[in-house]
């Protein structure tokens, strides 16, 4: 395939309940949606993950347009693409930037998938029909309402239950919940909240039966990770400080983890989540899908990334009614019991709501 046409938009969607992390509360979520067209007018969809401001990691919304727009669309215009692994052979002059390289290799990742007659899952070599799925649940308040807000997501079939923790919001919570809940699989998050200064409170966790806690300390680190896990028993998990295959390598070999969340976005797109994938399965480390509060195109792409075999863990891809009043695909992403259906159709498996997305859209840039 080649690609003739690249359009960005620039989208903004209202969240239907803030979300509060250890850094800070997202009440609107804004991307970047990237429209590729090629040589045949067929056209891929992908999604940029970067927030607006460098929250999660150094790219943001404006600067991964600007990677766009003057560094990596000019690279890929216009050349012959066999398969979307040659996205990133293009692009390998341009260290990091992975969530700017990652929404234009989603679009060649559908392009190519409809250009083999095969869903993204087809494409990819997924073989589940249905997969489980958890949810993310930002601090709330008070303890009582953090209840309320699990409570109600149980009712709704939710298999794993992620909480978000900080200093001062973390064992009193797991506690409270672990006594309300006794049963459920739940796993804190702290988004590098912490340091080995807090082993004595991380410690405290292990009493509280959790599947996991995600990425404890410095969003770059492994070293670090690597002491605490000698000294908890409950398994870390990495997040921020997985951005290569070379990263879970190293972290693998140093026991800096024992279980590893796979985003699209943090590791430059499909085909280096897969290699991941792959890499870890060879080890014995499960793996499971993370989310960035994606719209229904991002959450299209997890779906039919969590269709692979070594993810054995529910990921964070829930419904799109959890977050957004509408969202914009059809038909939307729906949650039966703790279970996505895997779509059937080719490419992405969704349609663009063109009607939605034209709604959301802030601005738009078509580069040919």
């Amino acid at each position: 395939m080649i690609l003739k046409e690249i359009t960005i938009r620039h989208l903004k969607m209202h969240l239907n309940s803030p979300f509060s992390t250890s850094f800070g509360t997202i009440t609107d979520k804004e991307f970047l949606l990237l429209e590729a067209k090629d040589e045949l007018g067929r056209i891929g969809w992908g999604e940029s993950v970067a927030f607006v401001a460098p929250w999660y990691n150094e790219e943001t919304l404006r600067t991964t347009w600007h990677m766009l727009e003057d560094f990596l669309i000019p690279m890929i215009l216009n050349k012959e693409i066999k398969h979307p692994d040659d996205v990133g052979k293009y692009f390998a002059g341009i260290r990091k930037n992975y969530m700017a390289k990652s929404a234009i290799e989603g679009a060649v990742w559908d392009l190519y998938a409809q250009s083999q007659n095969q869903s993204l899952t087809e494409a990819l070599g997924g073989k589940k029909d249905k997969i489980e799925v958890g949810i993310s649940i930002g601090i709330q308040p008070t303890i009582e309402e953090q209840i309320a807000v699990v409570d109600q997501v149980i009712s709704d079939g939710y298999k794993r239950i992620k909480v978000k923790i900080k200093p001062g919001r973390d064992v009193k919570v797991i506690q409270a919940l672990r006594e309300q809940f006794p049963h459920i699989p739940m796993m804190a998050d702290a988004n590098s909240a912490y340091t080995l200064d807090d082993i004595g409170l991380l410690k405290q966790l292990d009493d509280y039966n959790l599947m996991m806690i995600e990425q404890p300390l410095a969003y770059d680190d492994i070293i670090d990770h690597a002491i605490l896990q000698k000294q908890i028993k409950t398994p870390i998990c990495l997040d921020e400080s997985i951005q290569s295959l070379e990263d879970a390598r190293k972290a693998i070999e140093l026991g800096s983890c024992k279980i590893i969340n796979i985003k699209i976005g943090r590791v430059g797109g499909i085909s280096e989540a897969k290699r991941i994938h792959d890499y870890c399965e060879e080890k014995g480390i499960p793996v499971w899908c993370g989310g960035m509060l994606e719209s229904g195109i991002g959450r299209a792409h997890n779906i039919a990334l969590t269709t692979l075999s070594n993810f054995t863990l529910p990921g964070d891809t829930a419904g799109s009614s959890h977050y957004w009043e509408q969202d914009i695909i059809k038909p939307e992403v729906i949650v039966e019991d703790g279970y996505i259906s895997v779509p059937k159709k080719i490419g992405i498996g969704y349609e663009p709501n063109i009607e939605a997305i034209n709604h959301y859209t802030v601005s738009c840039k078509i580069y040919n």
